[in-house]
């Protein structure tokens, strides 16, 4: 992994994926950014992953965002092009893993730790979380698809009022208002994710994995890359193929 902070353990069918940085709430910064993305690239290949959970060390934050320090001092075309491009990338690879991802939110989830929050299929949440789009307070806009991803998946209305109007949300609004999914007490996040792993491990696996690319592709994510996966897996199986790669080894016109 290129860095330690992200954590990633697999065991089974299970895979781990721990934001871990808990003495700075779980910022992330441009190395924790590519370490997130090539854990991703791990568990995407590993035939054995079925399911994802996505987590923060300690229980005072899932993740607080970009670490101020990492992007404050950036030129403008570097922070364009760069930070918010890379970061971008690395919440979609969350968003497209071919397994349902599970986030455990034992924490705070603010700027940047809500739009990675998003990425999950479904979202856990301790009772003691709060819920944030504060990038607007410090001069910023939510550049990792608050404004996308998020209002797709949550209603532009609730992004107004989290990244326009400041709201903070506390677990029980968050539940109400459909931006989690479960509550859960504090320190039951992870044994209420594994819980539900296992029943989604009992599934069959690749109606699961077939389905979730369907559902992002009605939302809006990645429709195009959807479609030619679809066909290409449909492509790969047919006897035409086996047909067009003999003639081709064996230097004869193709009987199709």
């Amino acid at each position: 992994m290129p860095d330690s902070r992200i954590g990633l353990e697999i065991d089974s069918r299970v895979a781990v994926v721990t934001l871990d940085r808990a003495e700075k709430r779980n910022a992330l910064d441009a190395a924790m950014i590519d370490g997130l993305a090539a854990a991703c690239r791990t568990i995407e290949h590993d035939a054995a992953v079925r399911v994802v959970i996505l987590t923060g060390a300690g229980n005072r934050a899932f993740s607080a965002g970009g670490d101020i320090q990492a992007w404050s001092g950036k030129a403008p075309d570097d922070f364009g092009r760069f930070w918010l491009r890379e970061g971008h990338d690395a919440f979609a690879a969350v968003a497209r893993l071919r397994q349902p991802v599970i986030a455990v939110l034992n924490g705070d989830v603010f700027g940047g730790g809500l739009e990675l929050a998003v990425c999950a299929d479904l979202r856990i949440a301790e009772q003691h979380v709060r819920i944030a789009l504060p990038e607007t307070g410090l001069g910023i806009i939510p550049g990792w698809s608050g404004t996308q991803r998020a209002a797709r998946r949550f209603g532009a209305q609730l992004v107004r009022r989290m990244a326009l109007f400041g709201e903070v949300f506390d677990a029980d609004a968050a539940l109400r208002l459909g931006i989690i999914d479960h509550i859960v007490e504090s320190g039951a996040g992870m044994a209420a994710a594994r819980q539900i792993a296992a029943q989604v491990c009992g599934r069959a696996p690749l109606a699961t994995e077939l389905t979730k690319m369907l559902v992002n592709a009605a939302e809006g994510e990645e429709s195009e890359r959807v479609l030619e996966a679809l066909a290409g897996i449909a492509a790969a199986r047919s006897e035409d193929l086996q047909e067009g790669l003999a003639a081709f080894r064996e230097k004869r016109p193709a009987r199709f």
